[in-house]
């Protein structure tokens, strides 16, 4: 079952969990896959959880939270979110893999003006970011529900570009607080954890702005793990917010850009009036 629309989670029914030990692991069942005890799952997202929370820059450590912790039921919601929807079921359909094979980002650069694809290209050229450097996901035992994670990992820099929220902490907790709104998954909300790491002032910013739009936004948006990327690349970027419900946020580049130029300009002023008082 789905989010019902006063909000609140009614959780799918899945399959009960076949237990092993680790003397009789069972076969993977798709590559890659590492099936997991329920004491090596829990280890993991536990040791995932608080190492990534000193180190918010280990990919590997987020990617191995979200897959610990989203089964059994959470990517069992998000899987049966994708079946209800037309567009959701094409993609499970077709596995489309978001790469810079799949996708010439040099193709992208070249497409008009504030156009899905442009903005993505220009995101990732600003922060310096690569679509190949997405984790392939392991430990979810589901095929199915592991490509439904994967497509959401690989999406993640689209809601950047959607957004236009940065990749530095400040940016990607906001994004997660969004993300976890949206999708219900458990590692978008254990991530929000990390803005205990963000200056005070960055952290009044968060609580006063940026989380109020998060959990405004991602409760009444549509899913966004539905929307088919490679088909809206030439759509203007600002009908497609519109039509998924969702508002812009204040640009946290520039506003940390202008508190910069203020706080130099209050320093120069002080140091020219130290400079008259001496004088």
């Amino acid at each position: 079952m789905l989010r019902s629309q006063c909000g609140f989670l009614q959780l799918p029914i899945v399959k009960t969990i076949r237990l092993f030990s680790v003397l009789n692991r069972p076969p993977p069942n798709y590559k890659g896959h590492v099936p997991l005890t329920l004491i090596e799952r829990s280890a993991l997202a536990v040791g995932s959880a608080v190492t990534s929370l000193f180190n918010p820059r280990r990919a590997d450590l987020i990617a191995t939270l979200g897959e610990t912790t989203a089964t059994p039921y959470f990517i069992y919601r998000l899987r049966d979110a994708m079946l209800s929807s037309p567009t959701g079921r094409r993609v499970l359909r077709d596995r489309p893999r978001i790469t810079s094979h799949t996708m010439s980002l040099q193709h992208l650069r070249t497409l008009p003006e504030n156009s899905v694809g442009r903005a993505y290209a220009l995101w990732l050229d600003r922060e310096g970011v690569s679509p190949d450097t997405r984790d392939q996901v392991r430990y979810i035992d589901n095929e199915e529900c592991a490509y439904v994670m994967q497509r959401y990992r690989e999406c993640h820099d689209f809601y950047h570009a959607l957004t236009g929220l940065p990749v530095m902490v400040e940016g990607e907790v906001a994004l997660k607080a969004f993300e976890f709104a949206n999708t219900l998954l458990p590692m978008a909300g254990i991530s929000l954890f990390a803005v205990t790491r963000l200056r005070p002032a960055e952290r009044s910013r968060f609580w006063r702005i940026y989380l109020p739009w998060a959990l405004t936004n991602g409760l009444r948006s549509k899913e966004i793990i539905n929307v088919y990327w490679e088909e809206q690349l030439d759509r203007d970027v600002d009908n497609l917010r519109a039509e998924l419900g969702i508002e812009r946020p204040p640009d946290l580049r520039q506003t940390r850009k202008a508190l910069r130029e203020q706080r130099k300009a209050a320093k120069e002023t002080r140091e020219r009036l130290g400079g008259l008082v001496e004088n």
